[in-house]
């Protein structure tokens, strides 16, 4: 049998680059698909694309609410942002168009998700505190 090397693939054209930070966020696996979906589509220029929720649903095998609350959650953690855009039919008629997505830097994304573990981490030291104090509170009430 005689071995054929693989063909040779243009690395701008057929990969794209997946942040290794995005595995820091806690991402639901459905929100890190539409995510690499959107990463895949997008202008390398402009950072920007604009696939229906279907076109989305379809390379994911999700439904089109799945995808629009995907979508949502990457918005909520700054990973993307969306626009409405407007087309004119045939006819002349405005219609709503598909959003365009905008991918945002993921270091603003990590450091959202930062702030939020630093709060959380303030909220769990106030309880013990808290919860100290009303234990020490306590113990001197019944020994009085």
């Amino acid at each position: 049998m005689k071995y054929t090397p693989r063909p040779k693939r243009d690395p701008i054209k057929n990969y794209f680059q997946l942040p290794n930070e995005i595995f820091l966020l806690g991402l639901s696996p459905g929100a890190l698909a539409v995510y690499s979906y959107l990463l895949c589509c997008e202008n390398r220029k402009t950072y920007q694309c604009w696939p229906s929720y279907k076109t989305i649903g379809r390379a994911v095998r999700m439904s089109a609410n799945t995808i629009r609350k995907y979508v949502c959650e990457l918005e909520e953690r700054r990973l993307i942002s969306t626009e409405s855009t407007t087309v004119i039919t045939k006819a002349g008629l405005k219609r709503n168009g598909n959003l365009l997505y905008t991918i945002r830097p993921i270091q603003l994304a990590l450091d959202q998700f930062y702030e939020q573990q630093l709060a959380q981490i303030d909220v769990a030291a106030e309880r013990q505190r808290v919860a100290k104090a009303l234990a020490l509170h306590s113990n001197s009430a019944h020994s009085a």
